[in-house]
Protein backbone atom coordinates (compact mmCIF):
# COMPACT_ATOMS: atom_id res chain seq x y z
CA UNK A 1 0.00 0.00 0.00
CA UNK A 2 2.76 2.39 -0.34
CA UNK A 3 2.61 5.41 -2.27
CA UNK A 4 -0.95 5.90 -1.41
CA UNK A 5 -2.03 9.14 0.40
CA UNK A 6 -4.45 9.86 3.00
CA UNK A 7 -5.75 13.10 1.19
CA UNK A 8 -6.42 11.27 -2.02
CA UNK A 9 -8.35 8.42 -0.55
CA UNK A 10 -10.69 11.38 1.29
CA UNK A 11 -11.67 13.20 -1.73
CA UNK A 12 -11.78 9.66 -3.51
CA UNK A 13 -14.48 8.76 -1.26
CA UNK A 14 -15.95 12.32 -1.11
CA UNK A 15 -16.21 12.07 -4.79
CA UNK A 16 -18.23 8.78 -4.83
CA UNK A 17 -20.25 9.86 -2.03
CA UNK A 18 -21.42 12.68 -4.06
CA UNK A 19 -21.61 10.45 -7.49
CA UNK A 20 -23.55 8.01 -6.15
CA UNK A 21 -25.93 10.62 -4.44
CA UNK A 22 -26.70 12.22 -8.05
CA UNK A 23 -26.81 8.66 -9.15
CA UNK A 24 -29.68 7.54 -6.89
CA UNK A 25 -31.74 10.77 -6.30
CA UNK A 26 -31.89 12.22 -9.82
CA UNK A 27 -31.00 9.79 -12.22
CA UNK A 28 -32.94 6.98 -10.57
CA UNK A 29 -36.01 8.83 -9.23
CA UNK A 30 -36.21 10.55 -12.63
CA UNK A 31 -36.08 7.66 -14.92
CA UNK A 32 -32.42 9.02 -16.72
CA UNK A 33 -29.78 6.89 -18.09
CA UNK A 34 -25.91 7.07 -17.96
CA UNK A 35 -23.17 6.20 -20.25
CA UNK A 36 -20.23 4.15 -19.51
CA UNK A 37 -20.47 1.13 -16.73
CA UNK A 38 -23.00 3.21 -14.95
CA UNK A 39 -25.41 2.73 -17.47
CA UNK A 40 -25.11 -0.58 -17.12
CA UNK A 41 -26.37 -0.72 -14.21
CA UNK A 42 -28.82 1.07 -14.15
CA UNK A 43 -30.52 -0.56 -17.50
CA UNK A 44 -29.86 -3.77 -15.20
CA UNK A 45 -32.18 -1.67 -12.97
CA UNK A 46 -34.83 -0.36 -14.78
CA UNK A 47 -35.50 -3.53 -16.51
CA UNK A 48 -34.95 -6.36 -13.78
CA UNK A 49 -34.87 -4.64 -10.43
CA UNK A 50 -31.38 -5.48 -9.97
CA UNK A 51 -29.76 -3.24 -7.29
CA UNK A 52 -27.04 -0.99 -8.89
CA UNK A 53 -24.49 -1.29 -5.68
CA UNK A 54 -24.80 -4.89 -6.58
CA UNK A 55 -24.07 -5.17 -10.26
CA UNK A 56 -21.37 -2.16 -10.05
CA UNK A 57 -19.11 -4.62 -8.35
CA UNK A 58 -20.72 -7.74 -10.38
CA UNK A 59 -19.12 -5.70 -13.39
CA UNK A 60 -16.36 -4.49 -12.64
CA UNK A 61 -14.43 -7.03 -10.65
CA UNK A 62 -13.24 -9.44 -13.92
CA UNK A 63 -11.79 -5.96 -14.98
CA UNK A 64 -9.73 -6.18 -12.08
CA UNK A 65 -7.99 -9.12 -13.04
CA UNK A 66 -7.30 -7.84 -16.93
CA UNK A 67 -6.94 -4.33 -15.87
CA UNK A 68 -4.23 -3.96 -12.81
CA UNK A 69 -0.96 -4.20 -14.81
CA UNK A 70 -2.21 -1.11 -16.97
CA UNK A 71 -3.60 0.69 -14.28
CA UNK A 72 0.05 0.83 -11.97
CA UNK A 73 0.01 -0.20 -8.58
CA UNK A 74 -0.92 3.07 -7.11
CA UNK A 75 -4.41 4.14 -9.47
CA UNK A 76 -5.12 0.34 -9.54
CA UNK A 77 -5.38 0.78 -5.70
CA UNK A 78 -7.33 3.72 -6.04
CA UNK A 79 -9.66 2.23 -8.80
CA UNK A 80 -10.28 -0.73 -6.03
CA UNK A 81 -11.33 2.04 -3.83
CA UNK A 82 -13.38 4.05 -6.56
CA UNK A 83 -15.04 0.97 -7.35
CA UNK A 84 -16.34 -0.40 -3.72
CA UNK A 85 -17.03 3.00 -2.40
CA UNK A 86 -19.39 3.86 -5.24
CA UNK A 87 -21.34 0.52 -4.07
CA UNK A 88 -21.28 1.22 -0.59
CA UNK A 89 -22.88 5.20 -1.11
CA UNK A 90 -25.36 3.39 -4.13
CA UNK A 91 -26.25 0.92 -1.35
CA UNK A 92 -26.78 3.55 1.56
CA UNK A 93 -28.62 6.42 -0.63
CA UNK A 94 -30.85 3.56 -1.84
CA UNK A 95 -31.89 2.49 2.06
CA UNK A 96 -32.35 6.50 2.59
CA UNK A 97 -33.01 8.05 -0.46
CA UNK A 98 -33.88 12.27 0.01
CA UNK A 99 -37.66 12.35 -1.51
CA UNK A 100 -36.94 15.14 -4.44
CA UNK A 101 -39.73 15.06 -6.74
CA UNK A 102 -39.19 16.51 -9.80
CA UNK A 103 -40.96 14.51 -12.59
CA UNK A 104 -42.85 17.91 -13.71
CA UNK A 105 -39.69 19.28 -14.09
CA UNK A 106 -36.90 17.15 -15.68
CA UNK A 107 -34.96 19.91 -17.00
CA UNK A 108 -33.81 20.67 -13.87
CA UNK A 109 -33.29 16.90 -13.16
CA UNK A 110 -30.95 16.46 -15.79
CA UNK A 111 -29.31 19.63 -14.89
CA UNK A 112 -28.64 18.65 -11.20
CA UNK A 113 -28.08 14.71 -12.02
CA UNK A 114 -25.31 16.12 -14.58
CA UNK A 115 -23.83 18.62 -11.98
CA UNK A 116 -23.59 15.91 -9.07
CA UNK A 117 -21.98 13.60 -11.21
CA UNK A 118 -20.04 15.79 -13.02
CA UNK A 119 -18.93 17.18 -9.25
CA UNK A 120 -18.17 13.23 -7.97
CA UNK A 121 -16.73 11.99 -10.95
CA UNK A 122 -14.45 15.27 -11.44
CA UNK A 123 -12.97 14.86 -7.79
CA UNK A 124 -12.68 11.06 -8.56
CA UNK A 125 -10.04 11.41 -11.26
CA UNK A 126 -8.23 14.42 -10.02
CA UNK A 127 -6.83 12.65 -6.79
CA UNK A 128 -5.86 9.54 -9.02
CA UNK A 129 -8.83 7.27 -8.84
CA UNK A 130 -11.49 6.32 -11.39
CA UNK A 131 -15.00 4.07 -11.35
CA UNK A 132 -13.23 1.19 -13.10
CA UNK A 133 -15.33 -0.09 -16.53
CA UNK A 134 -14.80 1.84 -19.32
CA UNK A 135 -11.52 3.47 -18.52
CA UNK A 136 -9.89 -0.03 -18.08
CA UNK A 137 -11.60 -1.48 -21.34
CA UNK A 138 -10.70 1.96 -23.13
CA UNK A 139 -7.16 1.44 -21.87
CA UNK A 140 -6.73 -1.85 -23.16
CA UNK A 141 -8.46 -1.14 -26.60
CA UNK A 142 -5.86 1.42 -27.17
CA UNK A 143 -3.24 -0.91 -26.03
CA UNK A 144 -4.19 -3.96 -28.38
CA UNK A 145 -5.98 -2.26 -31.57
CA UNK A 146 -4.76 1.32 -30.99
CA UNK A 147 -8.03 3.79 -30.67
CA UNK A 148 -7.52 6.61 -28.72
CA UNK A 149 -9.39 6.35 -25.20
CA UNK A 150 -11.88 8.87 -26.19
CA UNK A 151 -12.73 7.17 -28.74
CA UNK A 152 -13.63 3.99 -27.15
CA UNK A 153 -15.02 5.92 -24.31
CA UNK A 154 -17.75 7.71 -26.45
CA UNK A 155 -18.38 4.75 -28.61
CA UNK A 156 -19.20 2.51 -25.20
CA UNK A 157 -21.38 5.57 -23.86
CA UNK A 158 -23.35 5.39 -27.19
CA UNK A 159 -24.35 2.19 -27.61
CA UNK A 160 -25.15 2.12 -23.44
CA UNK A 161 -27.75 4.82 -24.28
CA UNK A 162 -28.99 3.98 -27.06
CA UNK A 163 -29.73 0.41 -25.91
CA UNK A 164 -31.75 2.40 -22.51
CA UNK A 165 -33.54 3.92 -25.11
CA UNK A 166 -34.81 0.51 -27.26
CA UNK A 167 -35.77 -0.46 -23.82
CA UNK A 168 -36.97 1.61 -21.03
CA UNK A 169 -36.52 5.00 -21.98
CA UNK A 170 -38.81 7.13 -23.76
CA UNK A 171 -37.55 9.86 -26.20
CA UNK A 172 -37.83 12.94 -24.28
CA UNK A 173 -35.76 11.12 -21.51
CA UNK A 174 -33.38 9.98 -23.83
CA UNK A 175 -32.68 13.39 -24.64
CA UNK A 176 -32.86 14.75 -20.59
CA UNK A 177 -29.92 12.33 -20.17
CA UNK A 178 -27.93 13.86 -23.27
CA UNK A 179 -28.28 17.16 -21.30
CA UNK A 180 -27.16 15.65 -17.77
CA UNK A 181 -24.11 13.61 -20.21
CA UNK A 182 -23.26 17.30 -21.46
CA UNK A 183 -23.39 18.74 -18.18
CA UNK A 184 -21.37 16.10 -16.45
CA UNK A 185 -18.68 15.96 -18.90
CA UNK A 186 -18.37 19.71 -18.82
CA UNK A 187 -18.68 19.73 -14.73
CA UNK A 188 -15.63 16.75 -14.77
CA UNK A 189 -13.11 18.74 -17.04
CA UNK A 190 -14.17 21.82 -14.68
CA UNK A 191 -12.95 20.53 -11.80
CA UNK A 192 -10.24 18.33 -13.32
CA UNK A 193 -8.77 21.62 -15.16
CA UNK A 194 -10.26 24.96 -13.60
CA UNK A 195 -8.73 24.52 -10.18
CA UNK A 196 -5.12 26.33 -10.93
CA UNK A 197 -6.20 27.03 -14.65
CA UNK A 198 -4.03 30.05 -15.90
CA UNK A 199 -2.73 32.19 -18.60
CA UNK A 200 0.34 31.96 -20.44
CA UNK A 201 1.86 34.47 -22.52
CA UNK A 202 3.86 34.46 -25.27
CA UNK A 203 5.52 37.81 -25.60
CA UNK A 204 7.83 38.94 -29.08
CA UNK A 205 9.14 42.36 -28.80
CA UNK A 206 12.33 44.61 -29.27
CA UNK A 207 12.43 45.47 -25.50
CA UNK A 208 12.53 41.99 -24.01
CA UNK A 209 14.69 42.51 -21.25
CA UNK A 210 13.01 46.02 -20.05
CA UNK A 211 9.78 43.54 -20.10
CA UNK A 212 11.07 40.99 -18.25
CA UNK A 213 12.60 42.63 -15.74
CA UNK A 214 9.35 45.05 -15.23
CA UNK A 215 7.41 41.66 -15.09
CA UNK A 216 9.65 40.41 -12.41
CA UNK A 217 9.56 43.64 -10.35
CA UNK A 218 5.67 44.70 -10.65
CA UNK A 219 4.06 41.48 -10.70
CA UNK A 220 7.11 38.98 -9.27
CA UNK A 221 5.90 36.62 -11.94
CA UNK A 222 9.38 34.61 -13.22
CA UNK A 223 9.58 34.97 -17.57
CA UNK A 224 11.67 32.36 -19.32
CA UNK A 225 13.62 33.37 -22.63
CA UNK A 226 13.15 31.18 -25.58
CA UNK A 227 15.31 31.31 -28.44
CA UNK A 228 12.96 31.90 -31.65
CA UNK A 229 13.58 32.88 -35.52
CA UNK A 230 11.99 34.60 -37.64
CA UNK A 231 10.53 32.17 -41.00
CA UNK A 232 10.58 35.31 -42.98
CA UNK A 233 13.39 37.25 -42.06
CA UNK A 234 15.61 34.78 -40.87
CA UNK A 235 16.63 36.39 -37.98
CA UNK A 236 17.17 34.61 -35.02
CA UNK A 237 15.20 36.70 -31.44
CA UNK A 238 13.88 36.09 -27.70
CA UNK A 239 10.36 35.50 -27.45
CA UNK A 240 8.92 35.66 -23.32
CA UNK A 241 7.05 32.91 -21.93
CA UNK A 242 5.12 33.96 -18.84
CA UNK A 243 2.44 32.27 -16.83
CA UNK A 244 -0.17 34.08 -14.82
CA UNK A 245 -3.21 33.85 -12.98
CA UNK A 246 -6.33 34.80 -15.05
CA UNK A 247 -6.91 37.82 -12.76
CA UNK A 248 -3.53 39.07 -13.47
CA UNK A 249 -3.72 38.86 -17.15
CA UNK A 250 -5.52 42.43 -17.86
CA UNK A 251 -2.04 43.89 -15.58
CA UNK A 252 0.10 41.49 -17.62
CA UNK A 253 -0.70 43.73 -20.57
CA UNK A 254 -0.68 47.03 -19.04
CA UNK A 255 3.14 46.34 -18.25
CA UNK A 256 4.11 44.93 -21.55
CA UNK A 257 2.25 47.79 -23.49
CA UNK A 258 3.86 50.28 -21.33
CA UNK A 259 7.61 49.45 -22.41
CA UNK A 260 6.49 48.76 -26.01
CA UNK A 261 3.07 49.15 -26.97
CA UNK A 262 3.78 47.25 -30.67
CA UNK A 263 4.98 44.43 -28.46
CA UNK A 264 3.11 40.83 -30.30
CA UNK A 265 1.45 39.33 -27.60
CA UNK A 266 -0.41 35.66 -27.56
CA UNK A 267 -2.14 34.36 -24.93
CA UNK A 268 -3.39 30.83 -24.33
CA UNK A 269 -5.14 29.17 -21.69
CA UNK A 270 -2.70 26.66 -19.45
CA UNK A 271 -4.39 24.26 -17.27
CA UNK A 272 -2.62 22.64 -14.23
CA UNK A 273 -0.05 25.02 -13.49
CA UNK A 274 2.35 23.36 -10.77
CA UNK A 275 5.44 25.38 -9.22
CA UNK A 276 6.02 28.83 -7.86
CA UNK A 277 3.71 31.08 -7.26
CA UNK A 278 0.80 28.56 -8.25
CA UNK A 279 1.07 25.49 -5.80
CA UNK A 280 4.38 26.04 -4.19
CA UNK A 281 5.56 29.29 -2.33
CA UNK A 282 8.94 31.21 -2.47
CA UNK A 283 10.32 28.77 0.04
CA UNK A 284 9.53 25.50 -2.64
CA UNK A 285 6.68 25.00 -0.05
CA UNK A 286 2.25 23.83 -0.79
CA UNK A 287 0.35 26.36 -0.97
CA UNK A 288 -2.77 26.07 0.79
CA UNK A 289 -5.80 26.03 -1.93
Amino acid sequence: MKGLRFKNIFFILLGSAIFGFGLVNFNMQNNLAEGGFTGITLLLYFLFNIDPSYSNLVLNIPLFFVGWKLLGRTSFYYTILGVISLSVFLWVFQRFPVDMPLKDDMTLAALFAGVFIGVGLGIIFRYGGTTGGVDIIARLVQKYIGWNMGKTMFLFDFLVIITSLIYYLTYTEAMYTLVAVFVAAKVIDFIQDGAYAAKGATIISTHNEEISAKIMQEMERGVTILKGQGSYSKQETNVLYCVVSKNEIFRLKQVITSVDPYAFVAVSDVHDVLGEGFTLDENKKPLER
